[in-house]
C-alpha cells in the first residue's frame, strides 16, 4: 500500500515549507512523524485547528511556508479565521483527512464529513478530495504550487476509506 504521508511529506519539502501546524490524528500520523523528525521543519501541535491559521499567519510574516494539518472536524473551529486569510492575502495550504464518511461508527464526525467542503467553499477555500493514495501527492503538490504562488487559500481532503478504520474498541 501507498504511504501517501511520506508522498506529502516529499511535496511540503520541495515546496519549502517550514512551518506545519497540526492537532493529531492517526490518520495524518506518519506524515506528523516525518514533520516532527526533520531538522528544517518546525512542527507545532495545537490544542485546536483555529489556533494554525495563526501559526500560519505568524509563519507567512517572518518570510516562511507554512502548512494546517487536521481533521475533518476541524473545520468548522476554524471558519471565523479564515477571514483571516481573506483579510491579509496570505497562502493557505490545508491538509485535511475526512471522518463520517467510509465506515465511521461516531456519529459526531457525520455532519463535519458531510459539510466540511461546502463549508470550506463557502469560506473561499478551493477544495480538492482525493480518493486514491497515489493522487494524495500530486494533488497536495498542485495546491501548494497555487497557494504559494498565488497567495490562494487550497485545502486537499484526503477521503476516509485512505486511513485505518477507526473503531476505539467497537
Amino acid at each position: 500500500m501507498s504511504s501517501w504521508g511520506d508522498d506529502v511529506f516529499d511535496v511540503l519539502k520541495a515546496a519549502d515549507v517550514r512551518q506545519v501546524a497540526y492537532v493529531p490524528d492517526m490518520g495524518l500520523k506518519r506524515l506528523i512523524e516525518r514533520c516532527i523528525a526533520d531538522d528544517d521543519m518546525r512542527a507545532v501541535s495545537l490544542t485546536t485547528e483555529e489556533e494554525g491559521l495563526g501559526v500560519l499567519a505568524g509563519a507567512w510574516m517572518g518570510g516562511q511556508r507554512g502548512a494546517l494539518l487536521m481533521q475533518s472536524s476541524g473545520v468548522g473551529n476554524c471558519i471565523n479565521m479564515f477571514s483571516l486569510t481573506r483579510s491579509c492575502e496570505f497562502p493557505l495550504l490545508m491538509l485535511v483527512t475526512m471522518r463520517g464518511q467510509w465506515k465511521e461508527f461516531n456519529p459526531w464526525q457525520k455532519p463535519m464529513g458531510k459539510n466540511a467542503k461546502k463549508l470550506l467553499t463557502m469560506a473561499g477555500v478551493d477544495v480538492e478530495i482525493v480518493t486514491k493514495a497515489d493522487a494524495v501527492g500530486p494533488v497536495v503538490a498542485k495546491a501548494a504550487k497555487d497557494a504559494f504562488d498565488n497567495d490562494a487559500r487550497r485545502a486537499v481532503l484526503v477521503h476516509q476509506k485512505l486511513m485505518a478504520v477507526k473503531t476505539f474498541g467497537r
